[in-house]
């Protein structure tokens, strides 16, 4: 059985919990059938992936949550980016919201933003409602 023999530094560390909500999200996307492109780099553009049905292109942001509570306030890290969701995972919880990019600081569980489990199934049924 393989065994990790080095730990990553800690911002290698976040980076890669970070990048593993997107991977999550793209397969969960295709799973539902929708095309997922990944941007070579997102800086500026604050657009972690690209989901298609072909006609349609929706740019999504993804942040993870380093919380349990879902009445945080979050705030708003893509001002000036032209993108369509912003997907919420928490880290240590089962469970993540999905929103329309806002501006300022707002709460997490406010009306509008829709919760989903962190399955396959519940965040597709959850996406189809935004």
């Amino acid at each position: 059985m393989p065994i990790k023999q080095t730990k990553a530094k800690p911002e290698t560390a976040k980076f890669y919990k970070s990048l593993s909500y997107e991977t999550l999200a793209a397969s969960w996307f295709q799973m539902d059938g929708w095309e997922v492109f990944f941007p070579m780099a997102d800086h500026g553009s604050k657009t972690d992936l690209v989901i298609s049905d072909g006609t349609t292109f929706h740019r999504i942001q993804v942040k993870s949550l380093e919380t349990k509570k879902e009445d945080i306030m979050v705030q708003s890290q893509w001002e000036g980016a032209d993108i369509d969701y912003v997907l919420f995972f928490s880290r240590y919880g089962q469970w993540g919201y999905i929103t329309h990019p806002f501006s300022g600081k707002v709460k997490l569980n406010q009306n509008g933003h829709l919760r989903f489990h962190q399955n396959c199934k519940n965040f597709n049924r959850m996406f189809a409602r935004i």
